[in-house]
């Protein structure tokens, strides 16, 4: 079975107590009392290393004295997240940075997004750093990669949902009706969303800057419109 290795205490505890992955064994330095409790009920017992060792398997990541080796990464379909009620789907255009990846994938499971979709080519996957950033949430939030995001986002229309490109020059999000089922797209760090995909969209929606920088980090723009999406539906 192929493996891999994720580092840092809060993934790997998440990663245990999710149960979506299999963990085959548990590095920690320092006795980390929260990671062995969790290890427990998975029937795993960590092994104590020097953190020399434990810096060789994390190769440079920040691990905090723990590093685990699992399953890979679990990726969904796009399916499973049009069969949850009032989908709510991010869809990331060719995000290349997995810190960026990680810390949308935060952001949404902080507000209960049905999942992320992410093209298989030429953007940032599950890698141990993006599962890093995301302090975990990769382990509970469903990511689908697709081929074609074209051709996703036809199929997430037809299932329903209204489909925009977050991008400058849209219509304010508080402007716009998104409390029913709802996609959000986003472009990568450099070029924004692509033609081609931003023509497959319904329409654009902004976040209106009032300061002097033209733009948010992809995380944070996420965050701030799964949040609205949230309070159009009554949130809490």
């Amino acid at each position: 079975m192929k493996q891999e290795l994720i580092y840092g205490s809060r993934p790997v505890v998440e990663t245990l107590q999710s149960g979506r992955r299999k963990v085959f064994e548990v590095f920690d330095a320092d006795g980390d009392k929260e990671v062995a409790k969790a290890a427990a009920t998975r029937g795993v017992k960590p092994k104590r290393v020097s953190r020399q060792r434990v810096d060789e398997l994390a190769r440079g990541g920040v691990h905090q004295g723990v590093v685990a080796r699992v399953e890979p990464y679990p990726y969904a379909g796009l399916g499973e997240m049009l069969a949850a009620p009032e989908p709510l789907i991010l869809v990331l255009d060719g995000v290349t940075d997995p810190r960026n990846l990680g810390a949308v994938l935060r952001a949404a499971d902080g507000a209960g997004a049905s999942g992320v979709v992410v093209p298989k080519d030429r953007a940032a996957g599950m890698t141990a750093a993006a599962v890093k950033a995301s302090a975990g949430a990769s382990e509970h939030v469903r990511v689908a990669r697709e081929t074609n995001l074209r051709r996703a986002i036809e199929k997430m229309k037809d299932a329903g949902l209204w489909v925009y490109a977050a991008e400058a020059g849209g219509a304010p999000f508080s402007k716009l009706d998104l409390a029913g089922p709802v996609g959000l797209v986003f472009g990568s760090e450099g070029r924004g969303v692509r033609r081609l995909v931003r023509e497959a969209c319904d329409g654009r929606v902004s976040i209106p800057m009032l300061g002097n920088v033209g733009s948010l980090n992809i995380s944070v723009a996420a965050a701030v419109l799964l949040y609205e999406v949230r309070r159009q539906r009554g949130w809490p």
